[in-house]
């Protein structure tokens, strides 16, 4: 191994996360292409299709704690295999199914097996990159599930208009079975990649990035009430929990019931409007990247990190008040612009995981960041909200409804997080 020769094997893994990103966003998405033509066939009403819409999330947040805490201690790369098939597999036979209890329970099959992904992502990018490039690479990984979206939209549509929506879910689990392969046979964490070189180890770990040395007893350390306690005892944690679920909220409508808003309530032709559902999407896409980049930008030009990390979040929110504008208008192309400039927003400020990687405790990453998704993911119940306000076929007060939470994420930004900087608990002092 030459040491005097940086490898960049971080941006090699970096991509690996960024694709499965896009899969695990690809099998969440999907129902909501499916939707429209499975409530037809099934007979499912608006309100049930709310919780058939919410199912996924329920055992997707109730189980981000635990499964922060598996992330801890069980090797990414076996971990992220397993699951990927058990979600693989349940997005599957949702082809096969023919009752509302089997999709309600296939959903929350999915839910189960994903919980522990993004704490794995952010584990992953903590382990492998330096603090100065942390926030463009949760950037990059994270707009996977937007440029994911914006491609796969159209690709989805077209796929349920010649398979049918049982296809749909087929060919979605076999890609991701494929990749689980891929993915076991692939990763490694940095010290156990044989073709990385000394010198971007070295880079890597004088940056911040926790490669593991001399960890192998924390990582086998036993789970304790303790550690749990550390995940909910500081009001900054708080305050970028509680701005995660306002996120949620705005993320959760345009995974679920966007489609049916734009067929349904604004009368588009189905497969037009899987072009049109990808614009947000897009929106959404640029905008996290350039949150990413410039927030790194920032950090190497000297300004405080409360600037840099916290400006692009909270202007982010701001923006996705917007979506309360197309409520004012018919036209399609303002309908669409309302929409693009929320989907700007919340992509702005979904690089809040790098709060997680710069705030929690160095030995309860995985746990802070199950406790952060956790809290962020209750607004899975927004889309069961959702479909009782728009019962009558009105999406107007859901659109609003949407906007005041998104109100309260720039406040909790703005007033509860303080001063971002690592938590270092009592103990170890």
């Amino acid at each position: 191994m030459n040491k005097n020769l940086k490898t960049k094997k971080r941006f090699n893994i970096l991509t690996m996360v960024f694709i499965t990103v896009v899969i695990n966003y690809l099998d969440r998405a999907n129902i909501s292409v499916a939707a429209f033509a499975l409530r037809t066939d099934l007979g499912i009403n608006t309100e049930q299709m709310g919780w058939v819409f919410s199912a996924f999330g329920i055992f997707y947040a109730t189980l981000q704690i635990p499964g922060g805490v598996l992330a801890d201690r069980i090797k990414s790369r076996v971990f992220y295999s397993v699951i990927l098939v058990f979600w693989s597999l349940a997005t599957l036979l949702q082809g096969f199914i023919n009752s509302l209890g089997a999709l309600i329970g296939l959903r929350a099959s999915i839910g189960v097996f994903e919980a522990p992904s993004y704490p794995i992502n952010n584990l992953v990018v903590s382990r492998w990159f330096p603090e100065k490039e942390r926030a463009s690479a949760i950037a990059v990984y994270t707009s996977g599930q937007f440029l994911g979206l914006a491609f796969l939209m159209p690709v989805l549509t077209l796929i349920q208009d010649s398979l049918g929506w049982r296809g749909l879910f087929i060919v979605s689990g076999l890609i991701g079975l494929v990749w689980a392969v891929v993915w076991y046979f692939f990763y490694r964490d940095p010290r156990d990649h044989n073709s990385i070189s000394e010198s971007e180890l070295d880079y890597i770990e004088k940056g911040g990035g926790l490669v593991g040395a001399k960890t192998k007893e924390k990582e086998k350390k036993k789970f304790t009430w303790n550690d749990l306690k550390q995940a909910f005892i500081y009001k900054k944690l708080w305050g970028i929990y509680i701005g995660q679920f306002c996120l949620g909220a705005i993320t959760w409508f345009f995974l679920t019931w966007f489609p049916t808003y734009l067929v349904e309530f604004r009368g588009l032709d189905f497969v037009k409007s899987g072009f049109y559902a990808s614009v947000p999407y897009l929106a959404a896409f640029v905008g996290i990247l350039l949150s990413g980049f410039t927030s790194d930008f920032l950090t190497k030009k000297g300004f405080s990190v409360e600037i840099s990390r916290k400006a692009p979040i909270i202007i982010g929110m701001l923006m996705t008040i917007f979506i309360v504008g197309a409520n004012y208008t018919d036209d399609i192309f303002f309908i669409i612009l309302f929409l693009a400039l929320a989907g700007f927003g919340m992509g702005l400020a979904s690089i809040a995981w790098v709060f997680v990687s710069l705030i929690a405790p160095k030995e309860n990453l995985g746990l802070v960041g199950g406790a952060f998704n956790f809290i962020g993911g209750l607004a899975v119940f927004v889309p069961a909200i959702i479909g009782y306000l728009v019962a009558d076929g009105d999406f107007r007060p859901a659109l609003v409804f949407i906007a005041v939470i998104s109100l309260i994420g720039v406040l909790s930004y703005t007033f509860i997080v303080g001063k971002v900087e690592r938590i270092i608990p009592k103990e170890d002092i």
